[in-house]
C-alpha cells in the first residue's frame, strides 16, 4: 500500500532507494503528513525508522537511550553484511560515532584546533578561490557548476586547512566525492585511500608541524583528557574530510538549483546581496545537503510519538523534512522557499552534542561562494531540464552529480 493510501497517524513503511533520494523533499513531505515517524528500509536492507517531524526529531537528536553504540543491533548489521565503527570501510575512531564521555573527549580536543578565530580567518583566502575558479571559465558558454566550482572550492579550502600538499589534492578531491557514496564500488576503496593519505601525514606533520589545522590537532593538549591518539587523529581528520567537503558542495549546488528554480528569489539575492547570510540558513532549511542524520541505536525498548521502538533498532533523522515541519517566525510559509524569511529554523547541522562542528566554516564558504557567483555571474540557467538531472543515489547527502548551467561572466 503507497503512502499516500495509509490511514493518518499509521506508520507508513518506506524504502529510500534511489529513486525515493531523487524526490526526497515531496517524498517526505507525504510521509510527514502521516505521522512523524515511520519504518524504512535502508542501503543494503537495513532495517530501522525515519523521523519526519521537527518536534520529534529534535527529541530523538537529544534522547538519552538513543546512542551511537551499536551494540544492540549487532545481530541484525551482520545479518545484512554490514559493521560499523570499523576503520577499514567506516570514518575510524571521531566522535561522529562515539558518545559521551568519548564524544566530550573527542569534541573538545577537536574544538581546541579547529576554532571559530582559524574558521572566520579563511574568508579572504576563500574570497580568492571563488574568484579564482570564476575567472578561470571562459565569458560565456556551458558548464557543470559542480566540477567548476561547487567541489573545488571546499575541495580546495579543506585542503589548505589540513595542509594536504599539492600532489595528493587529485586523490584527495576524488575520494572525498566518492567516500559518502555507500551503494558505489568505490565507496570502500575510496575510505581507504583517505585514510592512508591522512596516516601518512598525520605522521610527517608529527615530525615537522606546519601552520595548519592537522598539526595543531596533533598539538592540543587537554590537562584532563590527554591528546588525540594516532587512530583518533586520522579519524577526526577523515570526519572534517568526509563531512565537511561533500555536504558544503552539495550545499551550494542545492541552493543555486533552488535559486534557478525560483527566479524572484534569484534577483532578490542579486539586488540586495546583504540578504546572502540569511539565504544560506533557508537553504539549509529548504532542501539540505545533509538529507538526513547519522544513525543511533535504541539502547532499550522505548516509544516515539507512540510508535513503540525495540531496544536495538536503527533510527535516523530526515533533516530536511524536520526543516520543512519547523515553526517560523512571523508565521511565515514552510513550504515555500523564501530568502528574505528571518532566523529560518531548521536542523540542517543536526542538533544536541553532535552538532556540527564545521558549521561555521560551511556557513562561510557558502555565503562568500553564492556572493561571489552571483556577483560575477550576470546571467546564469539551468542547461537541462530540471527532471533530467541526475541526483546522488544512496547515502545521507543529498545533491545533484552535475549541475550543467549556461552562463555569461559579467
Amino acid at each position: 500500500m503507497s503512502a499516500e493510501k495509509q490511514c493518518p497517524h499509521q506508520p507508513a513503511r518506506v524504502v529510500i532507494d534511489p529513486s525515493f533520494k531523487a524526490d526526497a523533499p515531496a517524498r517526505y513531505d507525504r510521509l510527514r503528513e502521516l505521522g512523524p515517524i515511520h519504518p524504512a528500509e535502508f542501503h543494503l536492507g537495513l532495517q530501522g525508522w525515519v523521523v519526519v517531524g521537527y518536534d520529534l526529531a529534535r527529541e530523538v537528536l537529544t534522547h538519552p537511550a538513543l546512542l551511537k553504540d551499536s551494540t544492540p543491533a549487532a545481530e541484525a548489521l551482520a545479518a545484512a553484511g554490514y559493521v560499523l565503527n570499523k576503520p577499514s570501510v567506516g570514518l575510524g575512531a571521531q566522535m561522529m560515532e562515539a558518545d559521551p564521555p568519548e564524544h566530550t573527549r573527542l569534541r573538545r580536543l577537536a574544538a581546541a584546533a579547529f576554532t571559530p578565530r582559524r574558521t572566520a580567518e579563511l574568508a579572504p583566502r576563500i574570497e580568492q578561490i571563488a574568484h579564482d575558479l570564476i575567472d578561470a571559465l571562459p565569458p560565456a558558454g556551458e558548464v557543470d557548476l559542480v566540477e567548476a566550482f561547487n567541489a573545488p572550492l571546499p575541495g580546495i579550502v579543506i585542503a589548505e586547512l589540513l595542509g594536504i600538499p599539492e600532489e595528493h589534492r587529485l586523490d584527495f578531491r576524488r575520494w572525498s566525492t566518492q567516500a559518502l557514496r555507500v551503494a558505489s564500488p568505490e565507496h570502500r576503496a575510496a575510505l581507504a585511500g583517505l585514510h592512508g593519505l591522512l596516516a601518512g601525514l598525520v605522521a610527517a606533520k608529527r615530525r615537522s608541524p606546519a601552520d595548519d589545522l592537522l598539526s595543531a590537532l596533533i598539538a592540543v593538549r587537554d590537562e584532563d583528557d590527554g591528546r588525540l591518539s594516532e587512530e583518533e587523529l586520522v579519524g577526526t581528520a577523515l570526519m572534517l574530510v568526509v563531512a565537511g567537503h561533500e555536504s558544503t558542495v552539495n550545499l551550494l549546488g542545492n541552493a543555486v538549483l533552488a535559486l534557478l528554480q525560483h527566479p524572484d528569489q534569484l534577483k532578490q539575492l542579486r539586488e540586495r546581496p546583504e540578504l546572502v547570510p540569511g539565504a544560506v540558513e533557508e537553504f539549509l532549511r529548504y532542501d539540505p545537503s545533509v538529507e538526513r542524520s547519522t544513525s543511533r541505536y535504541a539502547a532499550e525498548d522505548l516509544e516515539l510519538a507512540g510508535v513503540p521502538i525495540p531496544r536495538g533498532s536503527m533510527v535516523v533523522v530526515a533533516l530536511g523534512a524536520a526543516g520543512r515541519d519547523a515553526p517560523q517566525a512571523e508565521d511565515t510559509n514552510p513550504a515555500v522557499l523564501d530568502v528574505t524569511r528571518p532566523a529560518a529554523r531548521h536542523l540542517g547541522f543536526g542538533h544536541g552534542i553532535h552538532y556540527c562542528l564545521g558549521a561555521p566554516l560551511a556557513r562561510l564558504e557558502a555565503t562568500v561562494a553564492l556572493r561571489v557567483l552571483l556577483a560575477c555571474l550576470l546571467e546564469i540557467q539551468l542547461a537541462v531540464p530540471a527532471d533530467e538531472l541526475e541526483w546522488i543515489d544512496s547515502g545521507i547527502i543529498r545533491g545533484v552529480l552535475t549541475l550543467p548551467v549556461r552562463y555569461r561572466v559579467g
